[in-house]
């Protein structure tokens, strides 16, 4: 960073000022009280999770940069911009929607925005200006980016494996778990490099903005950063799988593995960061009052009612959503129940145990239920998880719920084709076990799930959201499941034909037993 010019005009802050801080200090403060557990459950998300740990510095850093800015914003006279009010709106009902339908990115980055909007509606565009790029920082404070994990665990292991495979290592590959002669590995979330790119991100955005004053320059860099971090990742998890096969996986395994990881994506941003510094720009000066001004004498309109207009608008989202969620939290448990037959030649037995004691994950449900129905196609496990009073611990749509964990050693998870039941395409997946040697013929898991949500199966989480979110808003409470059916077989072909039979022959009766269950009190 160049170095900042030695003669610092005197700050002189107007009566306008000295009105408006008080008046933007309210309205923040009020949303953060409003808003309190959107506010919690983000800085909880910082603190039980590594990827986002580096947020904990977000909103001390952006007080740093408005402090830098402080003579300019002094030059500026505050004036409210009432049109802020219409976008400040817009951000209230999605922080409603996010609630409604328990979406944590949605709510969190609706927080973010209104602190972020509340700023320019008390002291204006003009002076709001000056300080564009500390308000927009504050949005790196949003926890999202989980979304890119199984996009960037594929990239990593297709670079692996080539590289791999042009230093002349046979491997063999199922879905994200591999083998070579010295051993097995496998592509799990910490691989993925997403920490890395995020980390990246921030500070590559930090270090452009404080080391060039052309836009073209800044833009170029944060490109650099976001693409450096990603090949680096790649060229990590290359490295780590080849000291381990050179040194018979004595090195770089267990913790080493993650500290060699940290260490490598240190240098490599250290070496960004240096090259980028050879083309930095010097600051621009200081600015400084116009001769005959007299600013600490310029008074401006007053923010105190645009604050309290802004006050009153982020409360009262919180009044429907408190009228929303009355008779939510009233609701009684669900009793699931099942008949011991469902339809003609489909009779429920006792329920056979899963190879490797193989289960689904569900998150937090009010209720589950699984039973095992033998019919003239085979054998077919239900799962059934339902959810009530839907909140971000127990709610339907969440990357919690989990067939088999990224990281299992025992089952690769691998996306089949969809299996179509009259209306309904079910979501499926075929578990294998970890590959090896020796166990190739070893029964495999065929998955199919879906979620029922207002009333409506569908196997699109939006979709499944939305039902939700328009079920409350109609009185009708936000009950759904999720359904899911299993059959072990080691014939794909046939596992998939026993599931079509299952659903053809028994999904209409599924959903007569939750939509009862929806009409409990």
């Amino acid at each position: 960073m160049s170095a900042v010019s030695t003669s610092t005009p005197a700050l002189h802050w107007s009566v306008a000022w000295r009105r408006a801080w008080p008046a933007l200090l309210l309205l923040i403060a009020a949303i953060l009280l409003l808003y309190r557990e959107t506010a919690t459950l983000m800085v909880g998300t910082w603190s039980n999770s590594e990827t986002f740990a580096h947020a904990f510095l977000v909103p001390p850093m952006s007080l740093w940069l408005l402090w830098r800015q402080r003579h300019a914003l002094a030059l500026t006279t505050p004036r409210p911009a009432w049109w802020l009010l219409a976008p400040m709106a817009l951000a209230v009902l999605a922080w409603l929607a996010g609630n409604l339908v328990t979406v944590n990115s949605v709510t969190q980055f609706a927080l973010v925005a209104l602190i972020v909007m509340a700023v320019p509606l008390v002291i204006g565009w003009q002076a709001a200006r000056e300080i564009l790029f500390p308000l927009g920082f504050l949005f790196f404070a949003v926890p999202i980016g989980d979304f890119l994990l199984p996009a960037l665990m594929e990239a990593t292991a297709d670079f692996t494996i080539l590289a791999l495979t042009l230093s002349g290592i046979p491997v063999y590959r199922e879905g994200l778990q591999f083998v070579i002669p010295s051993g097995s590995w496998s592509v799990v979330e910490a691989c993925s490099g997403v920490r890395y790119l995020i980390a990246s991100l921030m500070v590559g955005t930090l270090f452009a903005y404080l080391n060039y004053r052309a836009m073209w320059r800044r833009w170029v860099f944060v490109g650099v950063a976001i693409v450096v971090p990603i090949v680096a990742n790649w060229l990590r998890a290359y490295m780590i799988v080849m000291l381990g096969h050179l040194s018979n996986n004595k090195i770089a395994v267990g913790v080493d593995h993650l500290v060699y990881g940290w260490v490598f994506f240190g240098i490599v941003i250290m070496l960004m960061f240096w090259i980028g510094a050879r083309w930095a720009e010097p600051d621009a000066p200081l600015p400084s009052a116009p001769a005959g001004t007299a600013t600490s004498q310029a008074i401006g309109p007053a923010g105190w009612p645009a604050a309290l207009a802004g006050v009153l608008l982020v409360a009262s989202a919180q009044v429907g959503l408190w009228a929303l969620e009355r008779g939510d939290r009233s609701a009684s448990a669900p009793q699931l129940v099942l008949p011991d037959q469902l339809a003609v030649d489909w009779k429920s037995i006792e329920s056979p145990k899963a190879p490797l004691d193989w289960a689904p994950h569900f998150q937090a449900p009010r209720a589950t239920l699984l039973r095992h129905y033998a019919g003239a196609r085979g054998t077919v496990g239900v799962h059934l998880a339902y959810f009530r009073a839907q909140d971000y611990e127990s709610k339907l749509v969440n990357s919690m719920h989990l067939i088999t964990p990224a990281d299992d050693r025992h089952w690769n998870r691998q996306g089949a084709a969809e299996l179509r039941t009259g209306a309904l395409s079910w979501r499926t997946s075929l578990l294998q076990t970890a590959p090896t040697l020796s166990n190739s013929r070893l029964p495999k898991i065929l998955v199919a799930q879906t979620y029922w949500a207002g009333g409506r199966f569908t196997t699109s989480a939006y979709q499944a959201k939305w039902f939700t979110a328009l079920a409350r808003l109609q009185g009708r409470g936000d009950d759904g499941a999720m359904v899911m059916l299993h059959v072990v077989d080691d014939d794909e072909q046939r596992a998939r034909a026993g599931l079509e039979a299952f659903a053809n022959d028994n999904l209409a009766t599924l959903a007569e037993r939750l939509k009862a269950l929806q009409g409990e009190p």
